[in-house]
């Protein structure tokens, strides 16, 4: 496994988009009697929220623009832009709403699972664009738990030579903090909260449970 990966900046840092409408809307996620539709909702309006902090250090450059009144010169995203990549399947919630926001990204797929015995990652399906050397990567899964499923997906991108890699979840514990940046210390993390700790199966605490069964209506 690679043992780093190719985003700049400062190791091990850890953004916490703490936002009023950020924590009022991962407060009404958390309570088990959200609605499959009403939780689907919210995450998409969160992603908006992180989205937002994700992508503050685009690249910019100038163009020419004709206002109704005179021409100018105007900022734009310098160059290709973005790819947002879903871990299978609860990323998919998250990446809906990232797309709202940059419609014209580019988007990857990785299907990977939990083996519920030793919570070890299963890679099932991996679809990439190919220029993945000239764009910058967003990494989308609602929950860093035991950060197994993060470092698997992350080590494919860095096979792939994505230019940079960010992780962007929603809620986040120490537990996969920790080992998420020990295995790649140059990956930034992006979070609404990070919790109190992993119980003994894997899951987050006090969580908002499986997000994708919640997404989905699945058991």
């Amino acid at each position: 496994m690679p043992q780093s990966a190719t985003a700049p900046g400062p190791p091990g840092i850890v953004t916490i988009v703490d936002h009023p409408l950020v924590r009022h809307k991962l407060s009404l996620m958390r309570a088990q009697d959200t609605s499959t539709s009403k939780f689907r909702q919210l995450m998409r309006e969160i992603s908006l929220l992180l989205g937002y902090e994700a992508t503050r250090d685009l690249a910019l450059e100038e163009t020419a623009v004709e206002t109704p009144l005179e021409r100018t010169r105007a900022p734009v995203l310098a160059g290709k832009k973005l790819c947002l990549v879903s871990i299978l399947r609860a990323g998919n919630g998250i990446l809906d709403g990232m797309l709202d926001l940059v419609p014209a990204a580019r988007v990857g797929h990785i299907g990977i699972y939990r083996e519920p015995r030793t919570l070890q990652a299963i890679e099932y399906y991996l679809k990439l664009p190919d220029d993945l050397p000239e764009r910058d990567v967003i990494l989308l899964d609602p929950m860093l738990a035991t950060a197994n499923s993060a470092i698997a997906a992350i080590s494919r991108l860095v096979e792939a030579r994505a230019r940079s890699i960010k992780f962007v979840c929603l809620v986040a514990a120490p537990e996969g903090v920790e080992k998420l940046h020990r295995i790649f210390p140059g990956v930034p993390i992006i979070t609404a909260a990070v919790d109190r700790c992993l119980n003994e199966h894997g899951y987050i605490l006090p969580g908002l449970g499986d997000a994708g069964d919640r997404l989905f209506g699945t058991k």
